[in-house]
């Protein structure tokens, strides 16, 4: 589990990978991840939206910008927590992703809260290291 905490927002990211829908044949590679946001703060906060830098093992960079998460754009109050779970394919057997979520208070306070980076590697993966 991968861990980030912004100003008593926590989020937690927890990433497996999908050999039943992965064709390494193919490069095909998917991994779903599972995503708990917790407000420890002592204000409500609406999610609005998302950035993820998502980069395969070759470097090869996908930016991804747009409202809520998956068609949600959660309000939590004090103590509340949110989860929900999505994927991610890529072309080779390992990547890493990492990004933020765009907060705003009831009071109109806007702020963004990390998202941890956190690695995509297929199971038995050979690393070389030199």
């Amino acid at each position: 589990m991968y861990r980030a905490l912004t100003r008593d927002i926590e989020v937690s990211v927890e990433p497996y990978y999908l050999a039943e829908q992965s064709d390494p044949e193919d490069n095909r590679y998917v991994w779903g991840y599972r995503v708990v946001i917790t407000n420890h703060s002592s204000y409500s906060v609406r999610l609005v939206s998302r950035y993820w830098n998502i980069t395969d093992q070759n470097g090869q960079v996908d930016e991804v910008n747009g409202p809520g998460v998956v068609g949600d754009q959660p309000r939590l109050t004090p103590g509340e927590t949110y989860e929900y779970s999505s994927g991610c394919p890529l072309d080779t057997p390992s990547g890493m992703m990492f990004g933020h979520y765009h907060m705003v208070t009831d009071q109109g306070e806007s702020f963004d809260v990390a998202i941890p980076a956190f690695s995509l590697d297929t199971p038995n993966l050979r690393r070389v290291l030199n």
